[in-house]
C-alpha cells in the first residue's frame, strides 16, 4: 500500500487508478524510479541488511488503470502475470544494486496463482514470500499446503508473519493477549508440520493502523505484555504456567491476565504507566460519564438538554449531581493530564493529539459541558 507516497499531490500521477492512492503505475518508469529511490534510501541508513521486505500487500486495484487495461488486452496477459511482472523488476532493482540482499514479499497476491504460473515467471528464484495470518484460528492444514505448493514452484525459503498487536479491531485501544497467544501457537503448530530447511523466520507485526488512512489501533506500550508473551511462547515452543510467571517477573506485573482485558495492570517495565492510564480510560471514562449523563435520574429528570437550553435548575435537586459531576470532571482530569505527560515522553505531539482526540474528547467534553451548564444554570438563577 503506497497510500503514504501516492496521497501526495507531486506523486499523484503514478497512481494506478487516478482516484485511488493505494496502487503504483507500473508501466511507468518514473514508478520504478520512486520504487529505487524508496529502497536506496532505506538501505542507507541500514547498511547491513541480509532481507529486504519490498511489500506488495492487497494491491486491489493493480489492472485497472487505463495503461494496465491496454497491456492485459494483448495475447496471453494477464493480472496475474502483470502482478508478478512488477514483483520481479521491484526485486531485481534490488539484487542488482543488493546482491547480497535477498528481498520479501507479502505473499497474498500469489496465494491464488496457479503453480505453473508462479513457476514460469522467474519470481521464486528472485524473492522469499512472508506468508501472513494473524487470526487466533488460522487454518494449519493450508498453512502446511501452502508452503508445500510454493516450495514446488521453485522459492527455497518462506517467512511467516503473525501480530502481537492490531488485527482484533480497526479503533482497538487495549490489546486481548488470549488472541496473539493462539495466533503464536498456532504458527508453531505449522512450523512443527512443515520441513525445517524452508523456514527462514516469522517476523511478529504490531500494526499501529489498519492502513494510512484510518485512526490508530492499540499503541505500543499498551501492548508490550502481548509482544513479551508472544515472544516467550516462540522461544520455548509452547506457553505454560512457568513461562506465564517469567513473563511476569520480566514485566514487573503481578497477575498477567491472557482471556481478558486487563482491568488494573501496574507494571514496572518501560511505557508501563501509559498502559494503566489507557486502561483506566478505556474502561472506565465513557462508562462512568454515561452512567452520570444518561442514567442518574437526577440529570436526566431534572438537567435534560431542555432544561440547559434554557438554564432552568431546580436549587434542591441541583445537590442531588452537581459535587458528582464536578468531582468526576476533575478526576478524569487529572488521569487524562497524566496520561498526556507520558504520552509525551513516547510519542510526537500530532499521535497525542490524535489519541486523546479520538479515545478521550468525546467522553470529557460531554462531561465539561454538563458542568459549564450547571454553572450558567445557577448564574441565571442568581
Amino acid at each position: 500500500l503506497l497510500q503514504f507516497v501516492l496521497k501526495h499531490k507531486e506523486f499523484a500521477h503514478l497512481r494506478e487508478v487516478k482516484a485511488f492512492p493505494n496502487a503504483l503505475n507500473p508501466h511507468k518508469e518514473e514508478s520504478r524510479a520512486l520504487v529505487r529511490a524508496m529502497i536506496d534510501q532505506v538501505m542507507a541508513l541500514h547498511q547491513d541488511l541480509k532481507w529486504f521486505h519490498i511489500g506488495c500487500d492487497e494491491v486491489y486495484y493493480l489492472g485497472e488503470g487505463e495503461e494496465s487495461k491496454q497491456w492485459l488486452q494483448q495475447e496471453d496477459n494477464s493480472p496475474e502475470k502483470l502482478c508478478l511482472s512488477h514483483i520481479k523488476a521491484v526485486a531485481s532493482c534490488v539484487a542488482l544494486s543488493y546482491p547480497t540482499v535477498t528481498p520479501i514479499v507479502w505473499d497474498d497476491m500469489l496465494r491464488g496463482m496457479s503453480e505453473e504460473t508462479l513457476a514460469e515467471s522467474g519470481v521464486p528464484q528472485l524473492v522469499q514470500p512472508m506468508i501472513w495470518d494473524y487470526a487466533a484460528d488460522l487454518d494449519v492444514e493450508g498453512k502446511v499446503h501452502l508452503i508445500e505448493k510454493y516450495r514446488r514452484c521453485g522459492f527455497s525459503k518462506v517467512w511467516f508473519a503473525s501480530a502481537f498487536k492490531g488485527a482484533t479491531g480497526v479503533n482497538q485501544s487495549l490489546t486481548l493477549i488470549g488472541h496473539h497467544l493462539k495466533n503464536h501457537l498456532q504458527w508453531l503448530e505449522v512450523a512443527s508440520n512443515s520441513p525445517a530447511a524452508v523456514l527462514e523466520g516469522i517476523a511478529l507485526t504490531g500494526w499501529q493502523r489498519y492502513d494510512h488512512f484510518s485512526v490508530l489501533c492499540e499503541l505500543l506500550p499498551v501492548a508490550i505484555p502481548s509482544l513479551a508473551v508472544c515472544l516467550q511462547a516462540l522461544k520455548n515452543g509452547g506457553y505454560s504456567e512457568k513461562i506465564k510467571e517469567n513473563v511476569e517477573k520480566l514485566l514487573g506485573m503481578s497477575n498477567l491476565e491472557t482471556d481478558t482485558f486487563m482491568s488494573t495492570s501496574l507494571g514496572t517495565f518501560p511505557g508501563s504507566n501509559i498502559l494503566t492510564l489507557v486502561t483506566q480510560v478505556s474502561f472506565y471514562l465513557k462508562s462512568s460519564v454515561d452512567e452520570l449523563l444518561e442514567r442518574n435520574r437526577y440529570v436526566t429528570g431534572w438537567f435534560s438538554p431542555y432544561h440547559r437550553k434554557r438554564r432552568i435548575i431546580h436549587p434542591i435537586i441541583m445537590h442531588h449531581f452537581q459535587p458528582d459531576a464536578v468531582s468526576l470532571l476533575s478526576k478524569w482530569n487529572a488521569v487524562v493530564q497524566d496520561l498526556q505527560a507520558a504520552m509525551e515522553q513516547v510519542f510526537h505531539k500530532c499521535t497525542v493529539e490524535e489519541w486523546m482526540e479520538e479515545n478521550v474528547h468525546p467522553s470529557l467534553q460531554k462531561l465539561q459541558q454538563v458542568v459549564d451548564d450547571l454553572d450558567k444554570a445557577i448564574k441565571a438563577q442568581n
